[in-house]
């Protein structure tokens, strides 16, 4: 039996609802507030036909370009054979959400200011770029309590 070549084909279990979420969808969904420039996250949500994205952007993070009333016009990366294109489609608001893929750097950036700025009242210069983990420290193993123990090969001994 060949695939099918459906629109919705092999989504059994990417649209489907979590365990206990199913039922009616919270107003919170509806109530979040997106801006031009958002970076959101696409989940396809089963229990809304409405709007739903395609399977090929399930998953997908992209920058909201236009609002309106219910839906969002999201630019999102897409490979085509060997190029990369910015795709532009319209979704409604209960298959997005804000992502949080850039959190950690605006962390990141408040936390380097806020220092930058201590360390300018206090007259220091301060290095703000991020360092891999730096060896341990060398130190003297002390050996009166702790005796080295030598390792050794048992002898190969022929059993006939």
């Amino acid at each position: 039996m060949t695939n099918s070549k459906g629109y919705r084909r092999g989504t059994r279990h990417m649209f489907e609802r979590d365990f206990k979420k199913n039922g009616v969808i919270p107003l919170s969904t509806y109530m979040k507030v997106y801006k031009k420039g958002d970076r959101v996250d696409i989940k396809g949500n089963g229990a809304i036909q409405k709007g739903m994205p395609h399977k090929v952007y399930h998953g997908r993070t992209g920058i909201v370009y236009n609002v309106t009333q219910h839906a969002v016009g999201v630019i999102v990366n897409k490979r085509v054979r060997g190029r990369i294109l910015a795709k532009r489609i319209n979704v409604r608001v209960e298959h997005v959400k804000h992502s949080r893929c850039r959190q950690d750097f605006l962390d990141r950036v408040a936390e380097n200011e806020r220092r930058k700025r201590e360390a300018k009242v206090k007259g220091l210069i301060i290095h703000c770029k991020r360092q891999p983990e730096q060896p341990h420290p060398g130190h003297f193993v002390r050996t009166r309590y702790n005796k080295p123990v030598v390792l050794e090969p048992i002898p190969y001994e022929f059993i006939a």
